[in-house]
């Protein structure tokens, strides 16, 4: 493409360069440089899977030769983030004209999740195939060094690695097809485009194969999208319904069990994302985690708070998440 003109584009805890390309014809597509091939390679192969299988996502229209930059169709400046009601009082009446998109976001997702993984390259997934235990101990480390010890928290190391093991095994359970589904890992409106009313979805580079809850506790419980529970109740039922048109019905637990499961996983996600957030904002000196953190701080006080199950299997953490933060 010659005489471009290149526009930056705003990343967040990427360490990727986004740019716009624009032709001397008013054409624009998007440009990624990665400092990391196997990352770009996993992003690439991974659209072009989706792609065949007629999953919404940007298409990729050119590699170089070292696959350490690419571009992908433009797919424009909104996401869904963007749509979402900001400064509101968390009331679900202030979401009903999102309503429809955010279901249709979710019945997406199952899709990519279920048909994805089916004949996914597994191989490419980066930086491993699958949700295993050293994957879980890496999130569960993120919040053990970058959350709790920079708050200068004091921590009883041993009590912390009982519950972290007992979390993991629980986590590690493989009740039915659902646990080894393709996980996108960082499902959160940021990361949907919406053109012309239908969502697409953008980072999956660190996807790989495990269990479906993971991405559905992320895409609800993200700290800054203030999702009121009535939401969330509907959109794990809508959820729960597209599966029934994927999966045969005797293959997947019961709503009820599928609740529980989701729970431990809202509650392994909200360690993970004090970890990244304290990485990001404390670490890294990021402005807008430094803002999510208190925000992610009261999440997960208030589901240790709303669902006593959870916090008696993990009383030591439960103890941690009553006090002040960063």
């Amino acid at each position: 493409m010659a005489h471009l003109l290149t526009s930056p584009i705003a990343s967040s805890g990427s360490n990727r360069i986004y740019t716009r390309e624009t032709d001397a014809n008013g054409q624009t597509v998007v440009k990624t440089v990665g400092i990391s091939r196997a990352e770009n390679h996993a992003f690439i192969t991974l659209a072009r899977h989706f792609e065949a299988l007629n999953l919404p996502v940007p298409h990729v229209l050119w590699v170089s030769e070292d696959e350490m930059s690419y571009t992908q169709t433009d797919l424009g400046s909104v996401c869904l983030f963007d749509l979402l009601p900001h400064d509101q009082d968390n009331s679900a009446n202030d979401f009903t004209a999102i309503k429809n998109l955010l279901e249709k976001t979710i019945r997406t997702l199952a899709h990519f999740q279920i048909e994805g993984a089916r004949n996914c390259p597994w191989q490419v997934c980066y930086p491993v195939p699958a949700f295993d235990k050293r994957s879980v101990f890496w999130d569960l480390n993120y919040y053990k060094y970058c959350y709790l010890k920079v708050s200068g928290y004091e921590i009883d190391e041993p009590r912390l690695e009982d519950e972290f093991e007992k979390l993991s095994a629980e986590l590690l359970v493989e009740d039915s097809v659902l646990s080894s589904a393709f996980m996108l890992r960082d499902c959160q409106s940021r990361n949907v485009m919406v053109v012309h009313e239908e969502p697409y979805f953008i980072d999956f580079q660190g996807g790989r194969r495990g269990p479906v809850y993971y991405d559905l506790a992320s895409f609800l419980w993200q700290a800054r999208a203030h999702y009121p529970q009535s939401l969330r109740d509907d959109m794990i039922a809508a959820y729960y319904d597209e599966l029934l048109t994927i999966v045969a019905p005797h293959a997947i637990p019961t709503i009820d069990v599928f609740k529980e499961h989701l729970k431990l996983f809202v509650f392994f996600r909200q360690l993970q994302v004090l970890g990244a957030y304290g990485f990001r904002g404390v670490i890294e000196r990021k402005e807008h985690f430094l803002k999510s953190l208190p925000l992610s701080e009261q999440n997960l006080k208030e589901f240790m708070e709303t669902n006593r199950s959870i916090a008696l299997r993990y009383p030591y953490i439960a103890s941690l998440s009553n006090k002040s933060g960063l």
